[in-house]
């Protein structure tokens, strides 16, 4: 591993970024192969055939990366610069989810976290927290039009944390994310909006500004709806690629002990930290912090004033905010983990969420 980190290192002083991603990694490949089945599943055979970049073989290129569209905290700022962010979610059962997401939003860093829930939802969710922003409409007669309305004042949307399969509460999502396309929005999906999208992913085809994060289990029936046959369970860079360029390059999160990120060109893994803990919530922390990241993300590479990321420029948006996400949400499950052990919840992850970003990402 050592080896693998020092030779990209060197190879990234050497060359040139594209001579770094297409020359080098033919061994970096071969070596984040490696390096991740000793921490955890194989990435597969297929994962040489490909441009994998992993935590283990270049962490430092890449979380350059990251940080490089970080903005400053500077006090000439004004409330909403960086990031008014929305999530669409939360029902009468489920509540907690549209909460850390959320939540995880405003404390990775904007400005403004709006919830669009149902009705029932509304004043549970309220006294969780009075930072969040609450919209009691997605199950109204006219919660699209509601909805959409506060759409151009958003930067980010997070779908379906706490959605559930009611199918009024599903036709209007599927509403709301057609009109979010025609704005151009960013979009993070995840939980019952991924498993809305395997019955409708034309709803989200070539719409290359969404992150879809599927557990492995969603992963595997989205797999089946879209591409026609079963994933191969040996081949998860392999899956995972195939799957983004089915709905036309769309970013897939597929989560796990590695995460596997692509947006159908490259590949991202986020390996190792986290913990053996997996109590409900987690990935509803990954999809806010997800949603911050990937407003920064697409400004700072908008950006023309701004000095641009090499890597930024190679990888894009989507795979910098997803990456960013699952490093923070994995940092923040080890710490959570290293004081509470197995009685760890999400909420303590939460309470981390602060101190796991000035560790990765503050100088």
């Amino acid at each position: 591993m050592s080896f693998a980190l020092s030779f990209t290192r060197y190879s990234t002083r050497m060359l040139a970024i594209p001579n770094l991603i297409f020359n080098v990694t033919g061994l970096a490949q071969r070596l984040a192969c490696k390096s991740a089945a000793s921490h955890g599943p194989s990435l597969g055979s297929e994962a040489e055939q490909f441009n994998v970049v992993t935590t283990l073989t270049d962490s430092g290129d890449v979380l350059e990366m990251v940080k490089s569209v970080i903005p400053p905290l500077e006090r000439s700022k004004y409330k909403g610069q960086d990031g008014r962010l929305a999530t669409i979610g939360g029902c009468k059962e489920y509540t907690g989810a549209p909460y850390f997401a959320a939540m995880a939003a405003l404390k990775t860093g904007c400005d403004l976290s709006h919830v669009f829930c149902a009705k029932e939802a509304a004043p549970v969710i309220k006294s969780y927290s009075p930072e969040l922003i609450v919209h009691p409409v997605l199950d109204s007669d006219d919660g699209v039009e509601e909805t959409c309305a506060w759409l151009p004042r958003m930067h980010t949307l997070i779908i379906g944390p706490g959605l559930g399969r009611d199918q009024a509460l599903l036709k209007n999502v599927l509403a709301v994310i057609d009109r979010a396309k025609d704005l151009n929005i960013p979009m993070v999906i995840d939980a019952d909006a991924v498993f809305l999208l395997g019955e409708n992913p034309e709803a989200i085809q070539n719409y290359t500004k969404a992150i879809l994060t599927p557990n492995i289990v969603e992963f595997n029936r989205l797999y089946r709806n879209v591409v026609g046959h079963e994933a191969d369970p040996t081949e998860p860079v392999g899956n995972t690629m195939r799957l983004s360029q089915k709905l036309g390059n769309v970013t897939i999160v597929m989560k796990g002990e590695n995460d596997i990120i692509s947006n159908g060109i490259n590949v991202l893994v986020c390996c190792g930290d986290g913990s053996g803990r997996r109590c409900g919530g987690q990935g509803d922390i990954l999809a806010g912090a997800m949603g911050t990241f990937a407003y920064w993300a697409h400004k700072a590479h908008a950006d023309p004033d701004r000095q641009p990321n090499e890597f930024l420029k190679h990888f894009l948006p989507t795979l910098c905010a997803a990456y960013a996400g699952c490093l923070l949400t994995k940092r923040c499950s080890t710490l959570a983990f290293h004081k509470h052990k197995r009685s760890t919840t999400t909420s303590d992850m939460m309470s981390e969420v602060s101190q796991a970003f000035c560790l990765l990402f503050d100088e």
